[in-house]
């Protein structure tokens, strides 16, 4: 159990796809645009989530002279998560189905990209 941002204790499911499903039906259950627009601004989401990656990893090099090291590579690990969870439940708005969707595709990619036998 662990708290959450409201300082609730909460069990988090161990599955991906049921904790995908969890989070998806709280964000439906309190989105403040739905419809069209609301899907749109949960697939634009995701590019908050890769410039807070960007931020992070500027942040752990010290490549931004006037604030130095900010992060570390456990934040820019941390911030790959965001994107991996968000990419899902965004996944997830567009089709119940979210994990054959996913399962398919990753297949498709590994088939291309990998040499035969791996």
């Amino acid at each position: 159990m662990t708290d959450n941002d409201h300082g609730t204790r909460v069990s988090a499911p161990t599955d991906l796809w049921t904790t995908i499903d969890a989070l998806w039906k709280w964000l439906e259950a309190d989105q403040p645009v739905s419809g069209r627009e609301g899907l749109l601004l949960r697939m634009l989401k995701l590019s908050e989530e890769v410039g807070e990656v960007s931020e992070a990893v500027i942040g752990a090099t010290g490549q931004n002279p006037r604030k130095g090291v900010t992060h570390t590579w456990d934040d820019v690990e941390a911030e790959l998560c965001d994107v991996v969870i968000t990419a899902l439940v965004a996944l997830r708005t567009l089709t119940p189905d979210t994990r054959a969707v996913f399962e398919g595709h990753l297949t498709r990619v590994a088939e291309r990209s990998l040499p035969p036998g791996r």
